[in-house]
């Protein structure tokens, strides 16, 4: 199965390159399935890792996922999905962190691993540039605040507040 969602998930990404490196987008997905792999977490939730940002990045719906990868892998997708329809940046991001929150642990494994590989671009991009984008900045942190309260126990959730402390300490000034 997973070989089929890293196929589709590369083929929807295909034309996408990351801002601030020019890498291609899923290394990103692929970055999120890594870290779950690693801990353990089962193949539906892995899926979702590759999956997380195709409904947000790529003409791809939440249904074509479901058709494709089940109602699991899809629900997961869906919980870590931002509502689009909603164009203030900081009420978008509360309504995902709300939505991540009362998700359930899988979820919360595939927002902390995706804020993870996120907080890390934004360090690297802060090296390069030496600005750190203070409204990403803010939804990072207030994400660890949200994952701190509902997964207390997930390792993930020291790493983010890890790659957090590593940014605020070692970003240029």
């Amino acid at each position: 199965m997973l070989g089929a969602v890293l196929a589709w998930a590369t083929a929807h990404h295909a034309s996408q390159r990351r801002t601030f490196d020019n890498a291609p987008f899923i290394v990103h997905p692929l970055e999120v399935a890594s870290m779950l792999s690693a801990r353990g977490y089962e193949d539906d939730v892995v899926a979702a890792g590759l999956l997380h940002d195709v409904v947000e990045q790529a003409d791809v719906s939440l249904a074509d996922v479901r058709e494709r990868f089940g109602g699991r892998v899809a629900d997961l997708v869906a919980a870590v999905t931002e509502d689009e329809g909603i164009a203030d940046y900081d009420a978008r991001k509360a309504a995902l962190r709300e939505r991540m929150a009362a998700a359930g642990p899988q979820a919360h494994a595939i927002y902390a691993a995706d804020k993870i590989a996120k907080v890390r671009e934004l360090r690297a991009q802060a090296m390069r540039t030496a600005e750190i984008d203070p409204q990403q900045l803010a939804h990072y942190e207030l994400s660890l605040d949200a994952l701190a309260l509902v997964a207390p126990g997930l390792p993930m959730v020291d790493q983010l507040a890890f790659e957090l402390w590593a940014l605020r300490a070692f970003a240029p000034t």
